[in-house]
């Protein structure tokens, strides 16, 4: 007698049962599983590209041979970054983060034997001030009015789309300091009067939602952008849009991509004569800083800044910074 047990069930019609939904999932990879578990799409694709980069740099083909890594592996990877390509300590202490993630995972779910990152040390990074890069007021003003908000066409001057849309991005980033991400996702209904003052809905990491009083000039300046966009009235449409489809006419409310902010800010800030250092996240540096210099209290700007712990505010203050008192002028001869 033939035993059937182990045979794929048939329906009525004679075929083959289609896989139940159980039976597809456990067929994803695990590392997609520990992938999608993350709630924030940002997050998501951070840790991906950073497994990607350890994979890359040591030549890694597939999962099966990811899950054979150890402590050595991960050494040399971090060697690799520290002394070939000169990551800054917290992009390496990102990407051990992101590798540790996975493997911890792996390991609970019986894919892996153990951690290899667990025991690798991690880089040192100043917890008193961040690294990046803030203009100093004068630089802000220019690099707010550098893009053109008008163009000549026939000896007539007409709105320049791109101009308006890149001041009101700079204005976003500049006047209400959100991060690259967080100015990509707004839509056009994120705009809006809350108690009598122009305000923006802000998606944050996590997915979490604020709502934040915006400076008059910033208000200004997106509803300037919107009018001459065309697209104020889409109130579920991305609010900022590339103006080049490259092909792809159908994708009219295509949202920027935040490499293209940053983008948007480096070009500017090189118009400027800032050619190295500065990035998006150079005007939230600014921000923070400007804005507790005229007066802000710390809570109000941690909260603007979407931070749940005051010392990360602090991170980003530059206030401590005073090149114009830096002992090297005075030693002169």
């Amino acid at each position: 007698m033939t035993d059937t047990s182990a045979l794929p069930a048939l329906s009525p019609a004679g075929q083959t049962k289609p896989p139940t939904v159980i039976e597809r999932l456990a067929d994803i990879p695990e590392e997609e599983i520990w992938l999608a578990k993350q709630k924030s799409a940002r997050t998501r694709r951070a840790y991906r590209l950073d497994v990607r980069h350890f994979m890359a740099t040591l030549g890694i083909a597939g999962t099966d041979e990811l899950r054979q890594v150890d402590h050595r592996a991960v050494i040399a990877w971090e060697r690799a970054m520290r002394e070939t390509q000169r990551a800054a300590p917290s992009t390496i202490r990102r990407r051990l983060s992101a590798l540790s993630s996975l493997f911890k995972h792996l390991v609970r779910h019986g894919h892996a034997a153990k951690n290899p990152v667990r025991e690798i040390e991690r880089p040192a990074i100043n917890r008193d001030e961040g690294s990046t890069l803030a203009f100093s007021k004068a630089q802000a003003r220019q690099l707010l009015d550098a893009p053109p908000a008008e163009k000549s066409t026939n000896d007539e001057a007409v709105p320049h789309i791109e101009g308006l849309r890149d001041r009101a991005i700079l204005s976003v980033g500049l006047q209400v300091g959100l991060r690259r991400a967080e100015i990509a996702a707004l839509t056009v209904g994120d705009l809006h009067q809350n108690r009598g003052y122009d305000s923006l809905r802000v998606t944050r990491k996590g997915g979490r939602r604020d709502a934040l009083a915006i400076n008059p000039q910033t208000a200004a300046r997106l509803r300037a952008y919107l009018e001459h966009a065309g697209h104020g009235g889409d109130i579920d449409g991305p609010l900022f849009r590339p103006l080049r489809h490259n092909g792809k006419a159908t994708l009219r409310r295509r949202a920027m991509d935040p490499d293209a902010i940053d983008r948007v800010v480096r070009k500017y800030a090189a118009s400027l004569g800032l050619t190295r250092g500065y990035s998006a996240h150079s005007m939230r540096a600014t921000f923070i800083t400007t804005a507790l210099e005229n007066g802000a209290q710390l809570e109000d700007v941690q909260k603007a800044a979407g931070h749940r712990d005051p010392s990360t505010t602090k991170l980003y203050d530059r206030r401590g910074y005073n090149p114009e008192k830096a002992a090297s002028f005075f030693a002169t001869y």
